[in-house]
């Protein structure tokens, strides 16, 4: 089985990710492939660089900078996907290859790069905008208007509703929504 997992920055998709870990699940998150490609992947990077040579200051990427960037513009986000979903969807068909029993997609861009049509099941985890907020600023150090320009950039909560089989709504405790995910990957089968 695989399992798309998305919804916006600072939902608490992490949270279910880790229990399907403990599941013993194969979990791609897609960020985390993207940043390792940004080390690995020479010609996606050059892509980046061309299109957005004012994020490489000194030849070097800056992430701020090009987050700055695109978070700013819906077009330079949508070059940004262009670039990188397509080296992104390789890598994680290269780790399904494999067929594990379960695994899981983390992708913000599930549907936007194809992914979704890989799954079984399509899940968005939702939250409170100013719980999100506060997430992201403490985990990535930034503040409330980068975090905030960060989530203006993304799909609001009804597109994710639209889209996907489940929702999975993060709106109390931590504790309540480890039970939730917990029922969830339960009534999936998923031991």
């Amino acid at each position: 089985m695989i399992l798309g997992i998305t919804g916006g920055t600072g939902c608490g998709k992490t949270t279910l990710l880790q229990l399907i870990r403990q599941r013993g699940g194969l979990v791609l998150d897609c960020d985390e492939i993207y940043h390792r490609l940004l080390e690995a992947d020479r010609q996606m990077l050059a892509a980046i660089k061309n299109r957005f040579p004012q994020a490489f200051p000194q030849d070097f990427l800056d992430r701020k900078a090009l987050g700055k960037i695109v978070f700013a513009d819906p077009a330079a986000l949508e070059a940004l996907n262009g670039i990188t979903h397509r080296a992104v969807r390789q890598e994680v068909l290269r780790q399904l290859e494999a067929s594990p029993p379960l695994a899981a997609i983390d992708a913000i861009g599930l549907f936007e790069s194809g992914l979704d049509t890989l799954c079984d099941i399509t899940v968005a985890v939702t939250a409170p905008l100013e719980a999100r907020v506060a997430r992201l600023m403490a985990r990535d150090g930034i503040s409330e208007d980068y975090a905030r320009s960060r989530i203006d950039a993304q799909h609001d909560e009804d597109w994710f509703r639209q889209r996907c089989d489940y929702i999975l709504e993060n709106n109390a405790s931590a504790a309540d929504f480890l039970k939730k995910s917990v029922a969830f990957l339960d009534a999936q089968g998923i031991m």
